[in-house]
């Protein structure tokens, strides 16, 4: 952060324009070997620093303990005889803020050894400080005393100028070993438990599966093939204690790169898109799509859905979100509706008894749309299909063809964010593959070859305009989930 803001600094002070200061700093990733993770997964991370000064070692072991949810697990390598003598009582002393420590020999760095400097005089003079510290000579066993101490939650710090970067990389490989094989019993256990007719797989790109088309995997996927093997699957999940995520038709989500570290659930199959009218009634399953809701209630005569035809996406989406276009929203026509909880119990509720706002519905942050019933009004075919021409070719002429979330930005109580974004002069602003779209401002494309990377360095760009020039505060309607690329 200091570097950056020394950099910042500078480029100001030599007329660079704050959005492009904002834009370079996005790009850059970080150094190696300082404060880099190289293993994240089972609860677990493994980090690699260079530091190797006690005033570096102390600062860096109070950062990680940020991060830590249970244990700060410390190897550490002396780098350079002549350091680790002068420096020795200093060392000692650096190590406070971690929970265990290992101390292995000495990187000599070119330097010819002296006498009684080694590992295990560091460590002896960092037990007598109080804190536990173990010597382990040999690289090869220091990973492997690490694993055999590390658990879920632990942080695991490797600290040195020298190669024991070996020890890291050997521990990280054996934990991603571990995980894989931990993945492939638990994609046994679960297709055992649903029926043949589920899709179930692992490690699946969400890019796939979601109209942005970015995106990294999801541990798990699953389309279930009905109420009863949904409710297996989020009981699977609980057993385990793994998160999952309901993905409907991929619309209005964003994964990060580095994927879902849980269940992606899809409500696709047959069982889940029924769409049955009676009278005035027209119900349907959470994975029908809009645009076949609206249409078989136009072929029954019955008004009042026609604003679906301009939403992508499923039933379930839209009472998620409370979906709406063309002066439409979802929950103004419907009566009731059919929903899962997150123990697998099915219940119902009447429209009225639940809270629905402005692209919000708070009741599916914990519960899981299964159903839905809407009550129209008996109209003319004619006059439907006109409308529902008219909210397609609204949609087609206002809204970009190309790969896209959906509106990204929740609309600002002075003025439609893709209004707001076209005064502000975004529209084509690209960052990668990531382009604010040059039709409707409010659209963040797919231009070719994104990743979600540039599509959120796209965001944050916009929001930061939208703050500096006009003081809005620009909020997502597009769901961001998962975590960053290693």
């Amino acid at each position: 952060a200091s570097n950056a803001a020394a950099v910042a600094a500078l480029l100001l002070e030599e007329g660079v324009a704050p959005t492009d200061v904002v834009s370079a700093i996005g790009e850059f990733a970080g150094a190696g070997r300082r404060q880099e993770e190289v293993f994240h997964g089972a609860g677990i991370r493994v980090y690699e620093d260079y530091g190797h000064h006690p005033e570096e070692i102390e600062v860096t072991l109070d950062a990680m303990n940020r991060v830590c949810a249970r244990r700060l697990l410390v190897a550490f390598q002396p780098h350079k005889y002549t350091r680790t003598r002068f420096l020795l009582s200093r060392f000692a002393k650096s190590f406070h803020a971690a929970d265990k420590v290992w101390i292995t020999d000495v990187y000599p760095a070119g330097e010819v050894e002296i006498p009684g400097v080694n590992g295990g005089a560091l460590a002896e003079a960092v037990s007598a400080t109080g804190q536990p510290a173990e010597f382990v000579p040999g690289l090869d066993q220091l990973a492997k005393e690490l694993r055999s101490e590390v658990c879920e939650g632990d942080v695991v710090l490797f600290l040195g100028a020298g190669d024991i970067t070996q020890a890291a990389r050997a521990l990280a490989d054996e934990l991603e070993d571990e995980l894989m094989d931990k993945k492939q019993e638990l994609l046994t256990e679960l297709i055992a438990e649903l029926t043949e007719e589920c899709v179930v797989l692992m490690d699946e790109p969400m890019a796939k599966r979601t109209t942005l088309r970015v995106g990294g995997p999801a541990d798990f996927y699953v389309e279930p093939d009905s109420e009863q093997t949904l409710s297996k699957t989020l009981k699977f999940c609980a057993r385990h204690k793994m998160p999952f995520r309901i993905i409907g038709r991929g619309s209005n989500l964003l994964v990060r790169d580095g994927g879902f570290r849980g269940l992606a659930i899809c409500l696709r199959k047959p069982a889940f898109s029924l769409i049955e009218v009676d009278g005035d009634q027209v119900s349907c399953g959470a994975g029908a799509r809009l645009k076949q809701v609206a249409n078989a209630a136009k072929q029954n005569g019955l008004g009042g859905l026609e604003f679906l035809e301009g939403i992508p996406g499923s039933i379930g989406g839209a009472l998620r979100m409370n979906a709406g276009a063309m002066g439409g929203a979802t929950f103004d026509s419907l009566v009731s509706l059919r929903y899962m909880s997150r123990d697998g119990e099915i219940r119902e509720s009447l429209a009225k008894d639940v809270e629905a706002g402005y692209r919000s519905c708070p009741m599916f942050r914990e519960h899981i749309a299964l159903g839905a019933v809407f009550r129209c009004e008996p109209a003319d075919s004619k006059d439907i299909q006109e409308k529902m021409n008219a909210c397609s070719r609204k949609r087609w002429d206002s809204q970009p063809a190309a790969p896209s979330a959906g509106c990204m930005f929740k609309n600002p109580d002075s003025i439609p964010a893709g209004k707001l974004v076209d005064e502000l002069g975004l529209k084509g602003k690209q960052i990668g593959g990531a382009m604010v779209s040059d039709v409707h401002g409010n659209f963040v494309v797919n231009a070719g070859g994104a990743r979600a990377e540039d599509v959120l360095e796209l965001i944050e760009f916009v929001k930061e305009k939208a703050r500096a020039e006009r003081g809005i505060e620009l909020r997502t309607e597009v769901e961001i989930i998962g975590e960053d690329a290693a």
